[in-house]
């Protein structure tokens, strides 16, 4: 039957163990002086040998035959521990066994002499996960148990365990594996196995394993199982890291302040079920790669990728600024907070999109230093800066009065498609609520999704042979401006009202000239 490599190759003697020297030598020297603890503490993340420390550790405090700490191997009684046929090695797993029940039956059993060896071991994995009552229950028997019987508790989350617990145990901290170790040890194991591994691939699996032996030998296995080469490429396609183009296109169209286009990628990975949540976070990761690039000197010991992907990533940190990529981690963070408890994950991140596109929406340090880089870039060109460059914030106004707003429809029907927002005269008809409007909406939620999203809380108003849209939604002067929206939109009208209109903007015309943004006033002072 084929063994799994991670389970083949499990270390079997304390020296076989990488990566953790410090904790493995202690261990030999306190077995082989005859000074070993009643109970240890193994804390450390997944995959870094706490179980199989342990486990070693229970066949060499009862080998009778030790060579320097480590168990023979040879030997009846290490050979049963092995094969299971010896019961005075017990593995218990919290997660499962985690009642005060559960402990009661072990401390009774504790007291029983072993049958077959010299010390009676429990190893508890998971230990954090047992209850207030059970470690309550567990003391006593901790800290003075039998003089046959050892304990040797594994976490993962070591922050979790009472102090009474902690300090009845000597406790060993296992560290994350480095992965020239790691790559170094899947290096022997394919020979062994006769595969063929690249340098190239088994660093990447290394750094993927994030310090997990165990992990890197299952994408090894994995890796194996499409081909007996293992080269970087195929090390890509088994552990996710290719077919990742869509971040790429992301981020590129919110560098290019392109809500419209981000919007319509959101929509389609969400057609293609792409969960908002994994997105949020694939994002983070992707600006993450980004700052590194921008900060770090040799990016790719920090960076998981491939060396294709890290091209690409290089040519896309230079096309934005450092401000830009923590504005928009930012911005992420906050979403991913909101997301777990969204009611319409999608919108929360659309939203979120939407403000990384036009950071001048957003009030925080991060988006404003963006912007005012972007300026500096501008006045070191010797260029004169006109204000429509700047990526302006709404100033925070109250709203006026609909009395005084003016509309502003587009001219001609030619113009149509694209509305122009230049005012007009208020008095030249009267302006009537165009109870349709929630209709067309509907319409163009099937039409143009993005869209809906930014004229969700719209209103519209007829005038003549005019539909003048009223939205608060900044981003909506944009995506009006753009033909395949707006034709959107007198099409759904159309479909409507069986009638052709013309589109225009309403909009306040007073309080239009006082939302000025203070960048734009420091341009004006530069022009001179």
């Amino acid at each position: 039957m084929y063994r799994v490599l991670y389970r083949k190759w499990r270390p079997q003697t304390f020296d076989d163990v990488v990566g953790q020297e410090h904790i493995t030598s202690t261990l030999a020297h306190e077995i082989e002086s005859g000074k070993v603890s009643h109970a240890y503490l193994f804390t450390g993340s997944r995959g870094t040998g706490k179980t199989t420390c342990a486990k070693i550790f229970a066949k060499a405090v009862n080998c009778p035959h030790t060579h320097n700490g480590n168990p023979c191997n040879e030997c009846s009684v290490c050979k049963g521990i092995d094969d299971g046929s010896i019961l005075d090695v017990i593995e218990i797993d919290a997660a499962s066994n985690n009642g005060v029940d559960n402990i009661r039956d072990l401390r009774d059993e504790a007291n029983y002499t072993p049958v077959h060896t010299k010390y009676r071991v429990y190893i508890i994995d998971e230990v954090h996960m047992l209850s207030i009552g059970a470690f309550n229950a567990l003391l006593k028997t901790l800290e003075e148990p039998p003089e046959h019987v050892k304990f040797v508790l594994a976490t993962t989350e070591v922050h979790k365990l009472p102090a009474t617990i902690l300090s009845r145990c000597q406790r060993f901290d296992f560290h994350r594996i480095t992965p020239e170790t790691i790559s170094s040890r899947l290096k022997y194991v394919a020979d062994e196995e006769k595969i063929e591994l690249d340098d190239d691939a088994a660093l990447l699996i290394a750094r993927i394993a994030d310090g997990a032996m165990r992990d890197a030998l299952s994408i090894l296995d994995r890796c194996a199982g499409i081909n007996e080469h293992v080269t970087a490429e195929t090390v890509g396609n088994a552990s996710g890291l290719a077919g990742k183009d869509h971040l790429f296109e992301i981020v590129k169209n919110i560098n290019a302040n392109n809500p419209s286009e981000v919007l319509s990628l959101i929509d389609r990975l969400h057609r293609e079920s792409c969960d908002m949540e994994r997105l949020c976070f694939e994002l983070i990761n992707h600006y993450r790669n980004l700052m590194l690039i921008k900060t770090v000197k040799d990016p790719q010991k920090l960076i998981v990728c491939t060396d294709h992907d890290l091209e690409l990533y290089k040519k896309q940190a230079d096309e934005t600024n450092l401000y830009k990529i923590l504005n928009c981690i930012s911005a992420l963070e906050e979403a991913s907070a909101i997301l777990k408890n969204s009611s319409s994950k999608r919108t929360e991140m659309e939203l979120t999109a939407v403000k990384m596109t036009i950071p001048g929406i957003s009030g925080d340090n991060t988006a404003l230093m963006s912007r005012i880089e972007n300026l500096e870039k501008l006045i070191q060109s010797g260029k004169t800066i006109p204000v429509s460059t700047v990526e302006s914030r709404p100033a925070q106004e109250e709203k006026p009065a609909p009395e005084k707003e003016t509309v502003s429809p587009a001219v001609s029907e030619e113009k149509a498609e694209n509305p122009s927002p230049s005012q007009s005269d208020n008095n030249n008809d009267e302006d009537t609520l165009f109870n349709q409007w929630g209709e067309v909406l509907s319409l163009l939620d099937v039409s143009d999704k993005p869209l809906t999203g930014i004229l969700g809380t719209s209103s519209a108003y007829i005038r003549g042979d005019f539909i003048l849209i009223k939205c608060d939604n900044p981003v909506f002067s944009q995506f009006i401006r753009q033909n395949n929206h707006s034709m959107a939109i007198r099409k759904a009208i159309f479909d409507v009202t069986g009638r052709k209109y013309r589109l225009g903007i309403y909009k306040s015309g007073e309080n239009e000239n006082k939302k000025n943004d203070p960048l734009a006033d420091l341009i004006n002072k530069i022009n001179g």
